[in-house]
Formats: structure tokens, sequence, C-alpha cells
């Protein structure tokens, strides 16, 4: 039965990553996605799409994978020790944006699902997943937006489920070194199998459904906003930020690398530029102090809304 439902959502994951990619190359009208196939010596393989230079997105990655193996990589079984030993599969799709307008804000969102499997025992399965946005010139309607979205969303499985998701993202998404989250959050589930497959795997589905839905109404407000040289430069700096997350605290990259995933398709979540400044302060008033002050500290968004916000 586990891979019966492994097949199941292989397909889903499949058609979710042809869409995402006809719905972002669309928005970016100039580049299309690249596609690359690979495959993994100790088992799996998968499909790495990439856009570049184009009108919007500087650099985006929209990738598919099926890994398996003999035994799961620490990364996996650190907050679940009981796993330690157990063969895998784990199949998912991850994208990352970076678009080149300042104005037009970075996103990252992936779905996956794991089977740990031992002779004698029954298999273990969960769902992971989410999206977060990171603005660097934040608009409040932009980000009002997003969590309406990812709200709605969580709405048919229980008035619970965005609050708890909301705060996980808020908590995972967090440079513990900056004391700072990395954007405005979003939704953040792991471990999920509460309630039996079907129900989980529609809340996977709802998840990975709404980020275009999230997303692109967001780019085409901001994608012909015009920017200056001083924004591209606080661009690349807070980018910065984004590649700390990536390569100090995040467990999808470790994952990737301790169980031999291919380099070249974990790390497609870097920027094309980047760069740090030691010691760097904005300029009190100016919206790059607002970046922090305001918007890179956990909030109830939607309760603190005000209709003028709307």
């Amino acid at each position: 039965m586990a891979h019966e439902h492994l097949d199941d959502v292989k397909r889903y994951l499949l058609d979710l990553q042809d869409r995402l990619c006809e719905g972002l190359a669309a928005v970016d009208g100039k580049a299309g996605f690249k596609e690359e196939s690979w495959t993994r010596e100790e088992g799996g393989g998968g499909r790495s799409r990439v856009i570049e230079n184009g009108a919007v997105f500087e650099k985006g990655g929209v990738n598919y994978s099926h890994v398996y193996g003999a035994t799961l990589p620490p990364s996996a079984t650190a907050a679940r020790p009981e796993l330690a030993g157990r063969s895998f599969h784990a199949v998912g799709v991850s994208w990352v944006l970076h678009p080149e307008n300042p104005h037009v804000p970075t996103s990252h969102g992936n779905v996956r699902f794991f089977i740990a499997e031992k002779a004698g025992e029954p298999p273990v399965w969960w769902f992971g997943g989410g999206f977060d946005l990171t603005p660097f010139y934040p608009v409040m309607e932009d980000v009002l937006h997003w969590h309406r979205v990812a709200k709605a969303a969580c709405e048919p499985f229980g008035d619970e489920v965005y609050p708890r998701y909301k705060a996980w993202c808020d908590d995972y998404f967090y440079l513990k070194h900056r004391d700072e989250t990395r954007g405005v959050g979003g939704l953040f589930f792991d471990d999920l199998n509460a309630g039996g497959f079907e129900q989980c795997f529609a809340f996977q589905r709802a998840v990975g459904d709404s980020f275009l839905d999230a997303y692109v109404p967001i780019v085409e407000r901001r994608k012909h906003d015009a920017w200056s040289e001083h924004e591209r430069d606080f661009q690349l700096y807070r980018r910065g930020r984004y590649v700390e997350f990536n390569l100090v605290w995040d467990r999808g990259t470790l994952f990737g690398l301790q169980s031999g995933g291919r380099t070249e398709s974990i790390l497609m979540s870097m920027p094309p530029y980047v760069r740090w400044e030691y010691g760097f302060t904005p300029e009190p008033g100016s919206p790059e102090a607002r970046l922090t002050e305001e918007f890179l500290r956990p909030r109830d968004w939607l309760d603190e809304a005000s209709p003028s916000d709307a």
C-alpha cells in the first residue's frame, strides 16, 4: 500500500512541476525553463528545471526528485531517532525564484513525501512542505494577499491549521545568528500523517496548488516598478541572509547533501549575485530600515491589518 501511495504522490508532483513552470514562465514573458534529468548512483534521480536571465527572474528553479536508499541520513532522523537505520524513499518538488527587480520578492516553496521502511515493521510515511516570501522592499498589500491565500488553502482542514503552520514557518525560517526572520513567512509543515493518507495528501495538494495564486499577483503588481542601483545593492546585501539560512539552518539542504543528492540541483536555490558588507546599518527612517524594523519579525499579519491595508 505504501508504494501505491508513492506512485500517487509522484504523479501529482510531476504535474505540479509542469504547472509551476508554465505559470512562472508566463509571468516572466521572456525566458523559459531549461530541463536537465539526472540519476543518483545510490538510487533515484530527478528532473531539474532552471530559468535564467528572464524579464523578471534573474534565476529560478523548479526541481523534482525521487531519491531512495538503504539508510535515512542524519538530517532526517535528528528529530525522529526512532527512524534511524530504516530504508527510505523521498519524493518532492522544490522551487525558488530570485527576481532581478528589488521590488519583486524572492519566494521559495516545496512539497515532499517520505516513506521509511524496516523489515518486519509497518512503513512510516509523512508529508512536509510549505512556502515563504522574502521581500526586500515590502508592501503591506502584498504581504496580506500572500497570507490570505495561505489561510484559504488551510481553511478546509480546520480553523487551527493556518495559525499552527504560519507560526511554524516563522519559527523555522528564523536566522538565529541574526535574530530576524528570513522574510514575512507563509506556511511550513512537516511529519504530517495525522488523519490518514488521503487527508494529508489533500492538504499537500492544497498547499502546492495555491502557490501561483499567492505569488503571481504580487509579481504582476511589482515587476514594472522602477529601481535604482542603491536598491539593487540593498537587494544583493539582503540576499546574503538567504544564503546564510540555506547553508547554516535549512534541513532540506542538509538532507540533499547528506543523502548523496545532486549538488547542482540542491544548490539551485542560491541567488546568482549576492554581496556581504561588514557592519552594514540602514539609515534611520529609510525604506531599508523599515524592512527590519517592521517586517522581519513574527507578526499576525491578518489580525493586525487595518482597513487601509486591504
